[in-house]
């Protein structure tokens, strides 16, 4: 798969260099709430605990397993994850934090951020500006302009269709485009997901949207705790308006829920949500509950496209309910910052939360802040800790001195 980041800039490589040649120089644990993989992509790939959301654990590459064994053999997503929902114990996981184009998977985080907002039952004329900027390509569940929509049934738009067309009117209600963009990125900041950054509220292919396993499994179970997410997620068929008194059946394109396309349904599923687009592959998040237990999978990119990324899906929740008596935590999910929720460490100044304002840029248009950004960030945290080590250094040859004296 492509990058999904903006090419850097000359002074963003050369800083990039800069960077790497000290972290070769004097190895640091980067402090700030923000994943390892956030700070320098693909270089780090281990932290402590203190300054990675979810567990220094899910920082590191390849998988993380405790306590259990017999993970399926056929796994070929770039990244995945098995959580329980109630504790918020991450069983299991590979990649956790690796950032990668989330697709349609997004619509989560857009529903946090935009259901609570509007009465199911409220009214809206569609008018063409609602539908001017969707962007051309876009699964689409048919709303067309001079007709009359609940929010409940723009929602069943949403969720069982992926339809980007049902998005952008409720993002026009909210105010526009850019102002559910910029809600979206200030939602997933309260949920501690730092790995995720908003282009669109759709999920479309855009360079730099990016999310991870783990961002994506708190935005599933953030939104499960409300009755109305929940049950427009675990809605299999739904009647749509075709104007006037018509109507058109739409079906969920959620395999795993309604068993299509040569695939049975899996025994105990509760939703949430598919994605595909050419850049990100298949994505999915599901989530079951057998004998008392609701557990969370998360599978992005799978090699096999079509039901792979269902049956590895599939997989991982028989594994997880076959062994979450067994397996010990290798991470948790954490609980937004507004619920209570302690960020990983006290974050200071130039780190993850003192980005908000080049996120905003970022939304209003631009996407290679986040290279220069976390290389300038990484360059200062670097060097102030290399420029710390030496003066210890100093001190300690200082101390020997005096002691040899």
């Amino acid at each position: 798969m492509r990058d999904s980041s903006s090419p850097a800039p000359r002074a963003a490589r050369m800083s990039r260099r800069a960077v790497l040649g000290l972290a070769a120089a004097a190895p640091l644990t980067l402090a700030g709430p923000a994943s390892a993989s956030s700070v320098l992509p693909d270089r780090i790939e281990e932290a402590s605990a203190s300054s990675v959301i979810g567990g220094g654990r899910l920082a590191r590459s390849g998988v993380q397993l405790l306590g259990a064994a017999g993970l399926p053999k056929k796994l070929t997503a770039r990244s995945w994850l098995v959580a329980d929902h109630h504790s918020g114990a991450v069983l299991a996981a590979y990649n956790a934090h690796q950032r990668l184009a989330p697709a349609s998977t997004l619509k989560m985080l857009f529903a946090d951020t935009v259901l609570p907002k509007f009465e199911r039952d409220r009214r809206y004329k569609v008018t063409d500006a609602d539908l001017a900027d969707v962007p051309a390509g876009s699964s689409m569940v048919g709303v067309k302009p001079g007709i009359t929509y609940t929010v409940e049934q723009l929602w069943l738009g949403v969720f069982l269709r992926s339809g980007n067309d049902a998005v952008h009117v409720l993002s026009h209600m909210n105010g526009g485009v850019a102002k559910t963009v910029a809600e979206m990125q200030a939602k997933a900041r309260d949920l501690q997901a730092l790995d995720t950054h908003v282009i669109s509220p759709d999920g479309f292919d855009h360079k730099g949207q990016l999310s991870s396993a783990y961002d994506l499994t708190l935005f599933a179970r953030h939104g499960l705790k409300d009755a109305a997410f929940r049950g427009y997620c675990s809605t299999r068929t739904a009647d749509f308006p075709a104007g006037g008194r018509k109507s058109f059946q739409i079906q969920n394109t959620d395999r795993l829920l309604t068993g299509a396309w040569g695939l049975g349904t899996y025994k105990g599923l509760i939703g949430v949500k598919n994605g595909y687009t050419s850049d990100a592959g298949n994505t999915f998040t599901g989530a079951a509950t057998r004998g008392g237990r609701t557990l969370l999978v998360t599978v992005m990119h799978p090699e096999p496209g079509g039901n792979g990324v269902y049956e590895e899906t599939a997989a991982l929740l028989d594994w997880g309910f076959a062994h979450a008596g067994t397996a010990r935590a290798v991470g948790s999910l954490v609980d937004p910052l507004s619920e209570g929720g302690a960020p990983a460490t006290p974050s200071p100044a130039g780190t993850a939360q003192g980005a908000s304002g080049a996120e905003a840029a970022a939304a209003r248009g631009g996407s290679s802040w986040r290279l220069l950004g976390e290389a300038g960030g990484a360059v200062a945290l670097l060097a102030g800790g290399a420029f710390a080590l030496r003066g210890r250094r100093r001190r300690e040859t200082a101390e020997a001195g005096r002691h040899r004296r």
